[in-house]
């Protein structure tokens, strides 16, 4: 997908909502902010695979989207931090929503879901 700019079209929340969705690692960035890992050196130490270019573009992309706000204080070293905006707040509660929903489907709370979910692994959404 290609970066929202001043001169584009609005971004979405859907569109912004399937980006970050679609990629692990953004989902990793926003859980280890929303728990206070909010260092770019602790970030990419919290998870095994994420390199420093990877975590960049997703930091900047989720502070393009206005998820994720970035606070640079003029000390030497210098030192770097991201925080949840009331947006990134709201966007966490619907990813904890969704996880909510997969552990009622994974203890069959939602067992005709379950099903329907299992047995439509394949489809491609098209009748």
């Amino acid at each position: 997908m290609t970066q929202p700019s001043p001169s584009s079209p609005r971004l979405t929340i859907r569109r912004m909502v399937e980006d970050v969705v679609g990629c692990k690692w953004t989902l990793h960035v926003l859980a280890q902010v929303r728990a206070g890992v909010n260092r770019p050196g602790q970030l990419v130490r919290s998870a095994e695979g994420l390199t420093t270019k990877v975590l960049n573009e997703r930091l900047v992309k989720l502070v393009r989207y206005g998820v994720l706000e970035r606070h640079a204080y003029p000390e030497i070293p210098p030192r770097v931090e991201y925080h949840l905006t009331p947006l990134g707040t709201r966007l966490d509660a619907l990813l904890d929503a969704i996880d909510a929903l997969q552990r009622d489907v994974d203890a069959d709370r939602i067992a005709p879901a379950a099903r329907a979910l299992s047995s439509n692994d394949d489809d491609d959404g098209r009748t």
